[in-house]
């Protein structure tokens, strides 16, 4: 019970401080908000923008919530969860928060006209796929081990699938030991570490 009231506690002040940052204060930095000329001249493309800011972070807050009520942590590295989380939007695309966040900057971008929200969309982007490249999948591999490589190989990292994944593993258990790099069993009913 308390490591999930911490869990929740904790990923809502990782909410505001990492997507908070990257995908809220970052774009406002560099737009303050102003809307100018619509991208291609075509107002209607706004309303393409709002869908993308509803969309993104609506993943987001999926996904933050899933960490805590089912992982029983938070995507921050200082209380990872317990589990490999693989289900929910999981189920779909291995990096649902971090697809969510640059949905939510290109959305703000094309919201307001602005191609430099947009370039720093992009610039989002690359920086992420590289953090998940060079740190991230490496420490999820050392973590949860052939569960997290079954993982990988059925779930994209990126281009989500069209039907859900389901995991071979017929049981989950959390990770044990002062270490935490005991590897558990993967359920598509799991949590996810990040």
């Amino acid at each position: 019970m308390w490591r999930r009231l911490f869990a929740i506690i904790g990923s809502a002040v990782f909410l505001f401080i990492a997507p908070g940052t990257i995908a809220g204060l970052g774009p406002w930095w560099i737009s303050r908000w102003n809307v100018q000329d619509p991208l291609l001249g075509w107002v209607a493309i706004r309303w393409c923008g709002a869908l993308l800011i509803g969309l993104g972070v609506s993943v987001i807050l999926e996904t933050f919530a899933r960490f805590a009520w089912y992982g029983q942590g938070t995507p921050a590295p200082v209380f990872p969860t317990e589990r490999l989380v693989a289900n929910g939007l999981y189920r779909y695309v291995r990096n649902p928060m971090y697809w969510g966040v640059v949905t939510t900057i290109l959305g703000q971008g094309i919201l307001l006209g602005d191609v430099r929200v947009l370039a720093y969309g992009a610039f989002v982007w690359v920086a992420v796929h590289m953090f998940v490249l060079v740190y991230e999948e490496p420490t999820l591999l050392r973590s949860y081990g052939t569960e997290y490589e079954e993982y990988c190989a059925a779930v994209p990292r990126w281009l989500p699938r069209t039907q859900a994944w389901r995991s071979s593993s017929s049981q989950q258990l959390p990770r044990t030991g002062p270490d935490r790099y005991h590897s558990p069993r993967l359920s598509g009913e799991g949590g996810r570490r990040r």
